[in-house]
């Protein structure tokens, strides 16, 4: 399917300007590049409240519905950035869209970025953030039975992993998963790196360049580094994948789907079409962005346990 055409000049702006590579870019010219881009997110959804809270060293930002009290469904929210950028800044429109429009609350988490912390450091605190928003559920204004584990991109991994290390510990488990183009094979052995991986804008090289400064001292092999090729799978709650045509992610989205399926998880995956990796926080131009933040909305508000 042809590019969405909000989307369709993006690329061709990318392409015009020579496909500046994100290795180019030192680390805080490549954070400040990516809140730039946020004016592509469209209006700034006003009708919320947000609160911070930190919690044993962690930073949290709550998004609720306006003169919401009671008790919700809820979501903790990992941000993308390829675990080198991103944050509640990068994220915010997006953030108060969900709470808005799933009448629901969305914790967002501030987890370690790399250079500076690599592994494990996110995922640490990806796991503790999700502990601590169960343990601390009537204080987040959460419904701890429809806590939903949700991300995109980097954020969609640590919700994946985060889940597996929940299962293993057996204290307790989220409602379900929402994984949002996720990173999964730092290894990038699928053919959508080659096919999608220089025009469409967030490319192989920016993915990769993520993973080289996160794993700077891991193997790519790691069962947290790619989590795609685990076999334990089994007994995670139901998870949804998110995919794009053009992104260089959509065929390692599509294989986590049938690897949970064949180790019999609940599993539904949609590959939308005509956009690119990145395109949920692309509202201001994509109608499939607008499109998919209800779905995922409606998916959180409707979580059960």
């Amino acid at each position: 399917m042809a590019l969405e055409n909000g989307i369709a000049q993006l690329v061709k702006d990318f392409i015009d300007a020579g496909r500046p590579s994100s290795r180019d870019q030192n680390i805080d010219d490549r954070r400040k590049g990516y809140i730039a881009s946020t004016v592509l997110a469209g209006k700034k959804e006003a009708r919320v409240q947000i609160e911070t809270r930190v919690i044993d060293d962690l930073t949290f930002q709550i998004y609720s519905p306006l003169n919401a009290t009671e008790t919700l469904p809820g979501a903790l929210y990992y941000h993308g950035g390829c675990f080198v950028s991103g944050g509640f800044e990068t994220h915010d429109n997006q953030l108060r869209q969900l709470a808005f429009y799933g009448n629901c609350r969305i914790v967002a988490v501030q987890y370690r970025l790399a250079p500076e912390h690599t592994f494990p450091a996110a995922h640490d605190d990806a796991e503790r953030a999700a502990t601590l928003v169960w343990q601390n559920a009537e204080v987040f204004g959460v419904n701890k039975n429809r806590i939903t584990l949700c991300g995109d991109s980097a954020g969609g991994h640590l919700a994946l992993v985060t889940a597996l290390r929940i299962k293993a510990n057996g204290l307790w488990n989220p409602a379900q998963l929402i994984l949002i183009y996720p990173m999964l094979d730092a290894t990038a052995s699928f053919d959508s790196y080659i096919l999608n991986g220089q025009d469409y804008v967030i490319t192989r090289d920016t993915l990769l360049s993520g993973y080289e400064m996160y794993l700077a001292d891991t193997d790519r092999q790691h069962p947290e580094a790619s989590p795609l090729w685990r076999n334990d799978f089994n007994g995670l709650p139901p998870v949804h994948i998110i995919t794009a045509e053009y992104d260089p992610l959509c065929d390692e989205g599509e294989m986590l789907y049938q690897h949970l399926a064949e180790q019999e998880v609940r599993c539904t995956a949609q590959r939308w079409q005509g956009v690119i990796h990145g395109f949920f926080q692309l509202g201001g131009i994509s109608q499939s962005a607008r499109d998919v933040m209800r779905d995922i909305a409606w998916r959180i508000s409707s979580a059960r346990r």
